[in-house]
């Protein structure tokens, strides 16, 4: 196995092209290098992103296929509409980027340890002040923060990073208003990364590295929503159809 090594002092240095990356384990692409805002926004508008656990250098992913979620396309089972017409929970954007990614990083009973390291909180936290990263939140009644998720946005693509649940449905309440709001935004698809039961049971699907690659140089490029965040008081997120396009925008990110 052989890989390129990244100069860590260079975030201008090129990745190599992402049909290079390996096939065992799928998508490893490169190691080394920086979590700089320069060099991540690089990554991500290449189809790449970092992911490696404390004590491993770097290393850079761009797996195939790829596993995406269009916001038309979530699936609000039964249960979650309920929950989500009750309106238990309160939902904010932008209000705790810090102790959202801090929560997702926490301990998980299906694994030993995290990728969300010390150095990718501070690289993240970076780019939040830029205005590329951003949370979804949600409070109970005791505006305790019990569920949220975050990601990086460019142009009108939003790439999922992670996300968390205290309370049973949290995280997928994040999720649904993430999704409304992205469709009303004109944002066509989110970034999952990897496929998994939890993302594939919320209607990801998953597409070949080139079309995924392609989609970016299409949608990267487009001027997406000003930052901060925030949660549009318009939108009923509770009565919202994902299969009704309406005045949401399309699945291309044109107007309808």
């Amino acid at each position: 196995m052989s890989i390129p090594w990244l100069h860590p002092r260079d975030p201008e240095s090129a990745f190599p092209p992402v049909d290079t990356a390996l096939r065992h384990p799928d998508g490893l692409l490169a190691a080394g290098g920086d979590l700089s805002v320069t060099r991540l926004l690089r990554a991500y508008r290449s189809g790449i992103f970092p992911w490696y656990e404390t004590g491993q250098p770097i290393l850079w992913w761009s797996p195939d296929p790829r596993t995406v979620l269009l916001p038309r396309a979530v699936r609000i089972r039964r249960s979650l509409r309920k929950r989500l017409r009750n309106r238990p929970w309160r939902v904010t954007f932008d209000r705790a980027f810090d102790r959202t990614m801090a929560a997702c990083a926490g301990p998980r009973p299906y694994a030993d340890g995290t990728w969300i390291t010390p150095e990718m909180l501070t690289a993240y936290q970076r780019l939040h002040e830029a205005g590329h990263a951003h949370s979804v939140e949600v409070w109970n009644e005791e505006e305790r923060l019990i569920g949220g998720l975050y990601g990086v946005a460019i142009g009108r693509v939003f790439f999922g990073e992670s996300m968390f649940s205290h309370e049973s449905d949290a995280s997928k309440v994040a999720l649904v208003h993430l999704a409304c709001h992205l469709a009303a935004w004109r944002y066509p698809l989110i970034d999952c990364q990897l496929s998994s039961p939890h993302v594939l049971s919320l209607g990801a699907v998953p597409v070949t590295r080139i079309e995924f690659v392609t989609f970016l140089g299409r949608y990267c490029t487009l001027e997406g929503h000003p930052s901060p965040w925030e949660v549009d008081p318009a939108l009923d997120v509770a009565s919202w159809d994902p299969s009704v396009v309406g005045g949401h925008g399309s699945a291309d990110g044109s107007q309808t």
